[in-house]
């Protein structure tokens, strides 16, 4: 995805959208993107780069932000992405299947909360400890 551009598109996307400079919106663009792009692609280590790429370095690294604190929270905000994917069978659909749970999506549902709960979370460490 790095090497198509998909970091150049979507950093292009997001500039149309978030001002350059805030620390804030920079702090929600990265964790949303992070968790938006881990739901697509189902796996946060996919998204990590493109998103990284695309957002991270530019709305949140070169503003001033701690690149180990920012790239920790990033990651961890897609797994906020993995918990409510079912593209992440190994975490949401195969627990249903050994369980033989009628609900295919029953242990994503229960996940939910959690997982928008962290979100939240992570917005709120990443603008106060990256910053």
């Amino acid at each position: 995805f790095v090497s198509a551009g998909v970091g150049e598109i979507v950093s292009n996307l997001v500039g149309q959208i978030f001002p350059v400079g805030s620390h804030l919106m920079g702090s929600i663009a990265y964790v949303l993107g992070m968790f938006i792009f881990t739901i697509i692609m189902g796996n946060a280590f996919a998204a990590f780069t493109v998103i990284t790429a695309g957002i991270g370095i530019p709305f949140v690294l070169t503003q001033g932000a701690d690149p180990v604190i920012a790239g920790a929270l990033a990651m961890t905000a897609g797994y906020c992405g993995t918990l409510l994917t079912p593209m992440a069978g190994n975490f949401n659909i195969l627990p249903v299947a050994l369980l033989e749970i009628k609900d295919e999506y029953k242990v994503i549902k229960a996940q939910a909360p959690v997982a928008l709960v962290l979100l939240v979370v992570h917005i709120v460490l990443m603008y106060f400890w990256a910053f």
